[in-house]
């Protein structure tokens, strides 16, 4: 038996994310991936909310992303596009990036840190008990790990050997999709008929000017859907069957990279954590791509979690400190749920709905719904409930241009590290948190320009704010100490003896 502090079920990108946030905390990690590599059949999704871009740049890889992949305002609700462009981020944008080059820079920047991969196997039980998690792997090998965390996919072997429930709503619709050759030249774009909307694309494409050029030749994306939903895999004779159904023709169609099916499957799991075992990504939730929301939301719930856990491993925090990645995610992965699904509905082909689709349509061009709902879609409105407070308690923290003895520095070149930070803006050195120094990283600094947040707008200057690791506000200063010491305790543990 091969002993791990931590052991990941799942490379996704949850499951990277994850495993490089313990490994630059110093905790030993493991992925099991069933993959031989990172590869992947297919594209799958296709890009990163601004939400996403910002967390990467935290961590300074976020112009691994940027010099692949074509920026573009990618927000939208149902087939309403919502331009970000005036939103106070150094990122108003989304990127359009498909998923397996966003898993290949991601397991590069991995493979830059101590994560061990047992590859080729997966994991097939578990057995948790007082002190850790014994995990049975598919090969017969065996591990045990203080905490194991589920990041393998919708069908979750983790979730289902804990005993988590995925209570949620059955599929209405699905659709087929691929990557194919043809022979002859499709008609690209988007098609919306009686029994639903497909779209032809290529796989190498542009953004110009907002919109999609593609470039001539190479390999076709499909998506179509269904006439009832599926239930058996699907092969090329069917995806031909319905091809011919809607356009007339298959296009020469040959030689498929992949053929799969999606459907809107709606299910959350009922706890992120139950004991040792928890899970992240699409072992939580799943739900219709519309939106693009899955692997994003994925990314988020593991920046979210792995420092919690880094804490406690390390014995700086109590394992209560865990309770908190349910508590705070959870209901961003619910709302995420309902959301997605009224998306569906609004996209269904019928007169009634295109009626109620275009009065959504003319709401959300309107000022304020248009803000709420791209600050939504976009995840840089994403507040946890960390008590009453200052505006910024609980909510991302802006990428400010900060004056320091050091000279200038942004926010987020503080969080490369992923510690905590507390930036102060009062009187220097003002601040002791000599209990924690080894902790938290302490910064005096100044900044002259305005505060403002997606949605909410300007809000007051605070004194100080004391950053996660995640980059979210977890106190802010009113010009005095008050309730810092206890932040920090909540946060970071108790304070060191003298």
């Amino acid at each position: 038996m091969t002993d791990h502090s931590l052991v990941i079920a799942g490379g996704g990108p949850a499951g990277l994310v994850l495993a490089a946030e313990l490994a630059l905390a110093g905790v030993d990690v493991a992925i099991v991936e069933r993959r031989a590599n990172h590869e992947i059949a297919g594209s799958r999704a296709g890009g990163l909310h601004a939400r996403t871009i910002e967390v990467f740049d935290q961590r300074g890889i976020a112009e691994r992303f940027l010099s692949e992949g074509q920026i573009a305002q990618v927000a939208g609700f149902a087939t309403a596009r919502l331009d970000i462009s005036d939103f106070p981020t150094r990122h108003p944008y989304g990127l359009g990036l498909w998923q397996n080059h966003i898993e290949r820079i991601l397991a590069a920047w991995v493979a830059e840190l101590p994560v061990t991969f047992h590859r080729s196997s997966e994991v097939i039980g578990l057995a948790q008990d007082a002190s850790g998690v014994d995990v049975a792997l598919a090969d017969g090998r065996s591990l045990r790990a203080e905490y194991l965390v589920g990041c393998d996919g919708g069908r979750s072997t983790v979730r289902k050997a804990a005993g988590i429930a995925f209570p949620g709503w059955d599929p209405t619709i699905s659709s087929l999709i691929a990557q194919v050759e043809m022979t002859e030249e499709p008609d690209l774009g988007i098609r919306r008929t009686p029994s639903g909307t497909h779209a032809l694309g290529k796989v190498d494409y542009e953004i110009k000017d907002g919109e999609v050029v593609y470039k001539p030749g190479g390999k076709v994306g499909v998506m179509l859907t269904e006439s009832h939903v599926g239930t058996h895999e699907p092969t090329l004779q069917d995806l031909r069957t319905r091809l011919i159904e809607i356009y007339g023709t298959d296009f020469g169609m040959h030689s498929p990279t992949y053929i799969s099916r999606f459907t809107d499957t709606t299910r959350q799991a009922a706890t992120y954590r139950a004991g040792r075992v928890l899970l992240a990504g699409d072992a939580a939730h799943v739900h219709s791509p519309v939106g693009g929301q899955g692997l994003n939301i994925g990314v988020q719930d593991a920046v979210n979690l792995g420092w919690k856990l880094a804490q406690v491993v390390k014995k700086i925090s109590p394992d209560s400190l865990l309770d908190t990645y349910h508590a705070e995610r959870h209901p961003v992965g619910a709302r995420v749920l309902r959301k997605t699904m009224a998306q569906v509905a609004l996209m269904r082909v019928d007169d009634r709905i295109e009626a109620l689709r275009d009065t959504v349509g003319e709401l959300l061009r309107m000022e304020e719904p248009r803000k709420r709902f791209a600050g939504m879609m976009s995840g840089l409105d994403v507040h946890y409930d960390l008590g009453e407070g200052h505006p910024l308690l609980g909510r991302r923290m802006p990428d400010l241009d900060l004056v320091t003895d050091a000279g200038p520095l942004r926010v987020f070149n503080l969080l490369h590290d992923a510690r905590p930070v507390l930036l102060n803006f009062g009187e220097p050195r003002a601040l002791d948190i000599t209990p924690w120094a080894d902790r938290v990283q302490c910064v005096d600094a100044a900044y002259t320009g305005a505060w403002e947040l997606p949605v909410l707008g300007a809000v007051t200057a605070p004194s100080a704010v004391l950053l996660r690791p995640d980059g979210y506000v977890a106190w802010v200063g009113d010009g005095t100490q008050r309730g810092m010491s206890d932040a920090l305790t909540m946060w970071f543990g108790s304070p060191a003896l003298p």
